[in-house]
């Protein structure tokens, strides 16, 4: 069975991203989840509070090139080339169905390049 988790927040600031974080941990109890960071303002706050459950990984400032989810999101952006949309309801409508279609090969083969799994792999048998 496959674990997903997503949440869609009216914008990201310190606050919203406690409240993920939060939700993360209750979802997912029972397992050391690593949780690959870019190091925005939000993802470092000093009044972040981390459950035994979530690591953090941040990644060096300024390198989108190590973030997997930067491969996800060019991906993503490829289907909408060219299209316009009426309201921002409807684009969200049209991105949640697309995120939703992706099956966890696909997410795998854009974000899981083998430099990063190993390092993430690592960092998880030092933390444990």
């Amino acid at each position: 069975m496959e674990n997903t988790f997503s949440r869609e927040f009216s914008h990201l600031d310190s606050v919203c991203f406690q409240q993920f974080i939060d939700l993360f941990a209750a979802a997912f109890p029972d397992s050391l989840n690593l949780l690959h960071l870019d190091q925005a303002s939000c993802h470092t706050a000093t009044t972040l509070v981390w459950s035994d459950s979530v690591l953090p990984i941040f990644q060096p400032a300024h390198s989108p090139e190590l973030n997997p989810i930067e491969r996800l999101w060019e991906d993503i952006k490829k289907h909408f080339k060219g299209k316009n949309f009426n309201s921002l309801s409807l684009l969200r409508d049209e991105v949640f169905d697309l995120i939703n279609s992706l099956s966890s090969t696909v997410i795998v083969s854009l974000t899981g390049w083998s430099y990063i799994v190993e390092a993430l792999e690592k960092v998880s048998e030092n933390s444990a």
